[in-house]
């Protein structure tokens, strides 16, 4: 699964750097071993293979769970590592999934938002990344990605910010969840206009 990951990421990564200029950066600020969650914005279909092809590790991502209704697209989803979740709505088995990613100390993508952007600018957080972060002790890495977007002229470009804190938080009080949400979309807005 792997391999297959690996060479797309390579494709993937090919076409975006000839066609539209790809830029990356805060690659350093990623770790390379451990429970990771990247927390991105998301204003098209083309983050999760920005987010994929920039990070140096392999990324698990949450895909809505209607992508993997169709048998060709669920085999190409499931061979890329990406598994489906029910949005707005709670998915204790994608929940579930998510922990053993986090346990086995890879990496989980999330889109805080829950769903893209139509108009580009952020939505609030539900609070998903938030729990399975003070839930697994997994470093919160914010990523601010622009371009993507169909109608958008100019290079795509992704930045990685450093980990969004989350140790003066108590795990076991919900509130955390929801400040914690909000702190995220905080780092990724930063990335976004810095």
């Amino acid at each position: 699964m792997f391999l297959i990951y690996k060479i797309c990421a390579k494709i993937i990564k090919l076409y975006l750097g000839i066609f539209k200029q790809l830029k990356i950066s805060g690659q350093e600020n990623i770790p390379s071993e451990g429970p990771v969650i990247i927390v991105a914005n998301h204003i098209s279909a083309w983050d999760p293979p920005v987010v994929a092809v920039a990070c140096p590790r392999q990324v698990h991502f949450m895909a809505k769970h209607e992508l993997f209704t169709n048998p060709l697209l669920r085999w190409v989803f499931t061979k890329l590592g990406a598994f489906p979740v029910k949005r707005h709505v709670p998915d204790r088995k994608a929940y579930k999934y998510a922990l053993t990613i986090l346990r086995d100390n890879r990496v989980l993508g999330m889109f805080p938002e829950g769903t893209r952007s139509k108009s580009g600018e952020l939505n609030p957080a539900e609070q998903g990344a938030a729990l399975l972060a003070l839930r697994t002790q997994a470093t919160l890495i914010p990523a601010g990605i622009k371009g993507t977007r169909y109608k958008d002229t100019g290079p795509v470009q992704i930045r990685f910010g450093q980990q969004v804190p989350w140790s003066d938080l108590d795990p076991k009080d919900r509130a955390s969840n929801r400040v914690l949400a909000e702190r995220i979309m905080h780092h990724i807005a930063r990335l976004l206009t810095d």
